[in-house]
């Protein structure tokens, strides 16, 4: 990765017009067929998963993330029992809309350039990346999805890989999943006590299912100064009888280091052979 580059308010100003307007188009003159129509809870769960809403980040301030679960209840009422039929494509920012003030949604943590801030509907990326590891465990196909270029906290009791998650922006860093199989699939998600709590559920039983894990990691040194993380993401495709079918290559990620790495002795610029770690 080359060394990131501050770029002047008008030339953000201007992309944030450029990139919402093509988002606008794609949306409403694109003729891909979006999934807008609810209904009661499909019979199985393909695949359920949960994440604590409240996380010990030392030296951020709490009001965000308690403010983030008021953001998370209010998406989630837009979200909860959407169906994808076979063709259709979802789209987060399409179904959850604009998070704005006048829609109850409150400041909350969004990083931006490597940095904490906060922000109108801040923490609804924990909603993105909820979704996106859900879906990586179903035949749905993940069409559209970003991540963030910083890394920003070292890992503590990291239960998934690096890079596992999808970042958003409204309206252009989206995420979108589209149904190519020959099922309805409904997402359902809502907010408990504790988590915020996801389902993929589907007509029928799944025949397959998936693990999903990190195939490569490393980290490089670059000459201007700065470490940048990477990692192959791949998952495992098994049958009924937890026979591997397959075993699919799914995401890179690349991803500049906000902290000093610990690294081990040797040329930490290549990438080991397997699931080795830095």
């Amino acid at each position: 990765m080359h060394q990131p580059r501050e770029r002047s308010r008008l030339r953000l100003a201007a992309g944030r017009l450029y990139y919402t307007a093509a988002r606008y188009v794609r949306w409403y003159l694109s003729r891909i067929r979006w999934a807008d129509e609810y209904a009661e809870p499909l019979r199985c769960v393909a695949f359920e998963h949960r994440t604590p809403l409240i996380r010990d980040l030392p030296g951020h301030k709490m009001w965000m993330q308690h403010n983030k679960i008021t953001n998370l209840k209010l998406a989630a009422a837009e979200l909860s029992s959407l169906l994808i039929r076979p063709g259709e494509r979802f789209s987060f920012w399409q179904s959850v809309g604009r998070p704005s003030a006048a829609r109850g949604y409150m400041e909350g943590m969004v990083l931006s350039g490597g940095e904490i801030d906060s922000g109108v509907g801040g923490g609804l990326c924990q909603m993105s990346n909820l979704i996106y590891w859900m879906t990586l465990h179903t035949p749905l196909t993940v069409v559209e999805r970003y991540r963030h270029s910083y890394d920003v906290f070292p890992d503590s009791g990291r239960t998934q890989p690096f890079g596992s998650g999808a970042t958003c922006c409204y309206p252009y860093i989206d995420l979108e999943v589209e149904n190519r199989t020959g099922q309805d699939y409904q997402l359902v998600v809502w907010v408990s006590d504790e988590h915020l709590v996801g389902q993929w559920r589907a007509e029928c039983e799944p025949d397959r299912s998936y693990e999903v894990y990190e195939k490569k990691h490393w980290i490089t040194h670059h000459s201007w100064g700065g470490y940048v993380r990477h990692n192959i993401i791949h998952r495992r495709v098994l049958d009924r009888q937890d026979n591997l079918i397959d075993d699919e290559y799914v995401t890179e990620n690349h991803a500049i280091m906000m902290y000093e790495p610990l690294l081990q002795s040797g040329d930490e610029s290549s990438p080991p052979d397997s699931k080795g770690q830095p």
